[in-house]
């Protein structure tokens, strides 16, 4: 675009400095020429930069398209992720419960077999009480008698 307007200025500088009609024509007509010059290469500048214009919109719409689908995968590896992590989390919660729960039902029946053996040695102890003192009171009987 530069070339058009700098040809376009020079052919008018051309065309003012010539002062014959003979140089007019002449200068005319190498303006002319110029001036169809500088259009064609003009028209092939343009050219030029629609066709760069053209890959770098391709080059860019395709580094878009692979950076989006990049992206996307990367969200569902993570999201895929953090399910299993949740699941595994899920389980452990699970298995803990399910121990704490055992290690209960373990004392529990510790605690009931304990209270077992205290009772029925309570028992005893209170029936071997019961005894001396019956066969004491009994002893004791028989000697007054």
């Amino acid at each position: 675009m530069k070339k058009l307007i700098l040809n376009i200025a020079l052919v008018l500088a051309l065309v003012v400095s010539v002062s014959s009609c003979r140089e007019v024509k002449e200068g005319a007509e190498g303006a002319a020429d110029a001036v169809e010059n500088a259009a064609g290469e003009a028209g092939d500048a343009i050219e030029d930069a629609a066709e760069a214009t053209g890959d770098a919109i391709e080059d860019a719409a395709d580094a878009t398209g692979d950076a989006i689908k990049d992206g996307a995968d990367a969200v569902k590896e993570g999201a895929e992720g953090a399910v299993d992590a949740a699941g595994n989390a899920v389980d452990a919660a699970g298995n803990a419960i399910k121990d704490g729960a055992n290690s209960v039902k373990e004392g529990a029946k510790d605690i009931a077999t304990d209270a077992k053996d205290a009772v029925n040695g309570a028992a005893d102890k209170a029936k071997e009480e019961g005894s001396k003192a019956l066969n004491n009171a009994a002893d004791k009987l028989k000697k007054d008698n």
